[in-house]
C-alpha cells in the first residue's frame, strides 16, 4: 500500500509535540488528510492528547499515541483499537470499520484545530431533545436523556457533546445484527458527572459519566458507550 512519505524518522516524543507527521512540511499541527478510497479526516495535534474527525462523522475522538514496532507510533481510542498509524518515514495509515486493514493517507492542507463552542442552556435542552429523537428512532423505542443533578449552566457545551456521541453509539449498535437486541436493555440516557470519563449499564438506564472542565478530553468514546451496552 503506497503511503505519503517524508524524510527523517519520528520519534514517540515528537509524537506527542506533535512536531513531526505527513504534513512536516507546513509546519502546522493541525492538518486535513484524504485517504487512498476518498475519504477525508482532520488530525489535530495541537491540543493535550490528538484529536481526529472524519468529515462524515460529528465525533471528535481523542487519541492515545503509543509506541509500535519499527519506529511506528500507534494512536488508539480509548478502548486501545489502533485508528492511526504513522510510520518512522511519515507515512499515514488510518483505521475505519469499513477499511479495518487500513487505507493510506496524505495531507490534504492545514485547517483549524477541533474543539466544542459554547452553548447556552437552551441549545443543550433542543440537543438532548434532538439525541433522544435520533435514539428513538434507532432503538425503535422511547429512549430519554437527561442531566444528572450536577449538571451547570457554564457545561452545556460538554453536556450536549456526550449526548450527541451517545447518540451516535446507539445508530452504530443498531448497526449490528443483535443490536436491537442489545437496545432494548435500556430505555433511559443520564449524563452526569464523575471524576473520570465511563459508561455503565444498569436498571434500564445507560449512565454516561463526564469531567465537563476537561470538554471532548473527558467523556468517553462512542465505542466506549457501545461496550458497555454489550456492544463487541
Amino acid at each position: 500500500m503506497a503511503v505519503a512519505a517524508v524524510a527523517g524518522p519520528m520519534s514517540l516524543h515528537e509524537a506527542f509535540m506533535g512536531s513531526r507527521l505527513a504534513d512536516k512540511p507546513t509546519g502546522t499541527p493541525t492538518a486535513r488528510y484524504q485517504t487512498d478510497e476518498g475519504g477525508v479526516f482532520i488530525l489535530d495535534r495541537s491540543a493535550p492528547k490528538p484529536l481526529l474527525k472524519f468529515s462524515d462523522d460529528p465525533e471528535i475522538w481523542v487519541l492515545q499515541p503509543s509506541q509500535g514496532p519499527h519506529n511506528d507510533v500507534i494512536y488508539r481510542n480509548d478502548l486501545g483499537e489502533e485508528m492511526l498509524r504513522a510510520t518512522s518515514l511519515g507515512g499515514l495509515t488510518v483505521f475505519t470499520p469499513r477499511r479495518p486493514a487500513g487505507s493510506a493517507a496524505a495531507y490534504d492542507g492545514a485547517t483549524q484545530p477541533l474543539h466544542i463552542g459554547p452553548i447556552s442552556p437552551v441549545q443543550l435542552s433542543s440537543d438532548f431533545y434532538q439525541a433522544s429523537i435520533r435514539a428513538s428512532r434507532y432503538a425503535r423505542h422511547d429512549v430519554a436523556f437527561e442531566t444528572g443533578k450536577d449538571a451547570e449552566a457554564g457545561s452545556s457545551a460538554a453536556y450536549a457533546d456526550a449526548a450527541q456521541v451517545t447518540s451516535e453509539a446507539i445508530v452504530d449498535i443498531a448497526s449490528l445484527p443483535n443490536g436491537r437486541l442489545l437496545l432494548t436493555k435500556f430505555n433511559d440516557v443520564v449524563i452526569t458527572q464523575g471524576s473520570h470519563a465511563n459508561a455503565a449499564l444498569q436498571n434500564h438506564k445507560l449512565t454516561v459519566t463526564i469531567v465537563a472542565k476537561e470538554g471532548v478530553f473527558g467523556r468517553p468514546s462512542s465505542r466506549r458507550i457501545a461496550r458497555a451496552v454489550g456492544a463487541p
